[in-house]
This record gives C-alpha cells, sequence and structure tokens, in this order.
C-alpha cells in the first residue's frame, strides 16, 4: 500500500468518524493555491488535510475566484478529451480532444474524471495522474486517496477559493511540498494548522 494510500485511509477514517457540528450543517470549505499547486480542506476555519495538486497548465489555466461545489459525480468521465486509439487498442494520441479525426476502426475514449467535483464551468477537482506541475486542461487533479476524501467531506454548496499564479515551466522532480516553516503546516504559526490530521508529506 502506497504513502497515499495509507494516508487516505487515515483521512477517511477521521473525517467520516469525527462529530460534525450540529449547527453547521456546511462546516468545510476548499481552498486551492495555483501558485504552491497545493490544495486544502478547512473545518470551520482549520486546516485538516493539504494536498498537493495538478492545476491547469498555460492554455488551460484553472480559474481563480470564489466558486462553490455545483456538481458531484463518483464516476465522471471528460466530455472533451481523452485518448484516441486504434482498432487494435493500441493509443495513437494520448492527449486527444473529442473532435480529432479518429483512425479507421478506431474510437476516441474520454479522459475518467473519478470523484469529480465541478466548481467552474467543465472545471471542478478529480482524481488524477500528478506529475509534479500544472498538466491538466483546467480542472484540479487530485491523488485518488485525497480526492475520495474531499467527496466524502465535501457537499454541493461548499465554497472553494481558487487564488495564485500558475507557475511557469515545469518543477524540477518530485513535488517537494511547501517550506517546513509555511504557517499552513505549522501550529507555532497558524492556529488553523490542526495537528489531529495527518498531511501528505509526512511531517
Amino acid at each position: 500500500m502506497g504513502p497515499f494510500a495509507k494516508l487516505g485511509l487515515v483521512i477517511l477514517g477521521l473525517l467520516l468518524f469525527s462529530p460534525l457540528n450540529a449547527q453547521d450543517s456546511k462546516p468545510y470549505t476548499v481552498e486551492i493555491d495555483l501558485r504552491d499547486q497545493t490544495a486544502f480542506l478547512v473545518r470551520n476555519g482549520r486546516i485538516v488535510l493539504a494536498t498537493p495538486i495538478a492545476s491547469g497548465r498555460y492554455g488551460h489555466l484553472t480559474p481563480t475566484g470564489s466558486f462553490k461545489i455545483v456538481e458531484k459525480e463518483r464516476n465522471h468521465y471528460s466530455s472533451m478529451y481523452g485518448k484516441i486509439v486504434d482498432a487494435r487498442g493500441n493509443t495513437v494520441v494520448s492527449d486527444a480532444d473529442a473532435d480529432m479525426p479518429v483512425p479507421p476502426g478506431g474510437k476516441f475514449i474520454p479522459a475518467p474524471m473519478r470523484y469529480f467535483m465541478r466548481f467552474s464551468g467543465a472545471n471542478g477537482m478529480h482524481a488524477g495522474y500528478l506529475p509534479g506541475y500544472p498538466a491538466s486542461h483546467g480542472c484540479v487533479r487530485l491523488p485518488e486517496e485525497i480526492a475520495i476524501a474531499f467527496f466524502n467531506a465535501i457537499e454541493v454548496g461548499t465554497p472553494v477559493t481558487v487564488f495564485g499564479t500558475t507557475p511557469r515551466g515545469q518543477y524540477s522532480g518530485q513535488f517537494t511540498g511547501r517550506s517546513r516553516l509555511d504557517p499552513r503546516f505549522d501550529s507555532r504559526f497558524d492556529p488553523r494548522y490542526d495537528p489531529r490530521f495527518v498531511n501528505p508529506w509526512g511531517r
């Protein structure tokens, strides 16, 4: 079991069994920092989960602003993007648009976007591959175990704030997370940090 799988089990247990405030029907909010390629699940003003993301690349930037979750779909598929395979099932175009020509006997296969949480137009959060830099067509990709935790915690109407400027170029190597002195991750600097929850970088 990988580190994100173990983390996901811990998070899911905490989210499922932690009692909610009966007077607060929508305790969670989501913050997405494009500059640092990080998403935060916030409960009653305290960060309970932080995760690396892959947001929209240049030409397909994730929009910034204040939004709300307008739709949740566990098994969603893109209507615009995917891959094209030939008659034998071999991929001939790995990053295809739905309107691209398809070879005889081939077909367009829509990209899976499991645990989809739409917040702006066609854009939403969903499980997907994180190469370590902005790489999507505008959506916010999350590790699958983290996407499940977000999906189970939030509901339609949950506020989503997207801020920051998408970095240009590609990050070198694996995503390393934010500074050890980052106030979002250290209770000495920010009381919103909730030490009961584990963050993805194992601090």
